[in-house]
């Protein structure tokens, strides 16, 4: 005889999962932002992780709602398909109910948005993985599976940083590096794409375009001891542009500089343009 379901169980450990599976992401986030150049204003970690935890009830309300319309009856008719074609039915028809649920209103908020399809079938797929994942586990009738799936999805996530944080330290994961460029790379046009402009000649002279600080000056490139350590160190008279750092990757490097107070401050940067997308665009100017 089987145990009896109880469907009270089943939205518990949903929700449990839609936070887990949220708490999942932001540590897979944290790991993918450690991979990429540095944004203009650095993010305060404190703030954020302040701003997560005052969110967590939202959160959980929004799980348990989406479970109660979803889930829940996700289970219940695969549970009706289990006694009809048998137990193992309800394992491969949850997904399907999950999806099947789904559909009307995704596609049709999407139908009265005039939504792209692309982006319409992406967030359908998405969340019918995300919610059929919380339907599968909830699936099992077992007195233990909610401290099982708290232990197991906390020990996931926990893992996860654990693992993504020493495969940045030991390399296995490729954790962000500033380009190593050399002098001829300092060649051409860089501007922040606000009208603000260098520009580097092979000769050693740099001109600059800035409000309150125009004029011509001498550049030069100093490798330091790492990428990390590169820098730029301009002269134009009566411009206060004298070190700039090394960012970007190979392929769109860029110089930058720290601007304001600490804990305020942001990059502020200039972007490489490329040769020959700008009047006089030569690299032997």
């Amino acid at each position: 005889m089987h145990q009896k379901r109880s469907y009270a169980v089943v939205l518990v450990v949903s929700t449990l999962v839609g936070l887990l599976e949220v708490a999942l992401t932001v540590v897979v986030v944290v790991l993918y932002v450690q991979t990429q150049p540095p944004p203009d204003r650095g993010p305060d970690w404190v703030e954020i992780g302040a701003d997560l935890v005052a969110t967590v009830p939202l959160i959980g309300f929004i799980s348990f709602l989406l479970s109660l319309v979803f889930v829940l009856p996700a289970v219940a008719l695969a549970d009706l398909l289990g006694r009809w074609l048998g137990r193992h039915a309800a394992w491969w028809s949850a997904p399907l109910i999950v999806a099947a649920l789904l559909t009307p209103p995704v596609f049709g908020y999407a139908a009265y948005n005039d939504t792209q399809t692309r982006a319409t079938l992406l967030f359908w797929v998405s969340a019918t993985a995300s919610l059929s994942a919380g339907a599968l586990i909830a699936l099992p009738r077992d007195d233990r599976l909610l401290g099982r799936v708290a232990r197991w999805g906390t020990g996931l996530v926990l893992g996860t940083g654990l693992f993504g944080t020493l495969g940045l330290t030991v390399g296995v994961l490729p954790a962000y590096e500033p380009p190593a460029i050399e002098p001829q790379t300092m060649v051409g046009l860089w501007n922040d794409r606000m009208g603000h402009d260098l520009i580097f000649t092979s000769d050693g002279r740099v001109t600059g375009t800035f409000p309150g600080c125009s004029g011509s000056g001498t550049w030069v490139y100093e490798g330091g001891r790492d990428v990390w350590t590169q820098q730029i160190r301009i002269d134009i008279p009566e411009c206060t542009l004298p070190v700039w750092d090394v960012g970007g990757t190979a392929e769109e490097p860029r110089i930058v500089r720290r601007i304001g107070d600490p804990g305020s401050e942001y990059l502020y940067r200039l972007d490489k343009v490329p040769d020959g997308s700008w009047p006089g665009g030569t690299t032997s100017r």
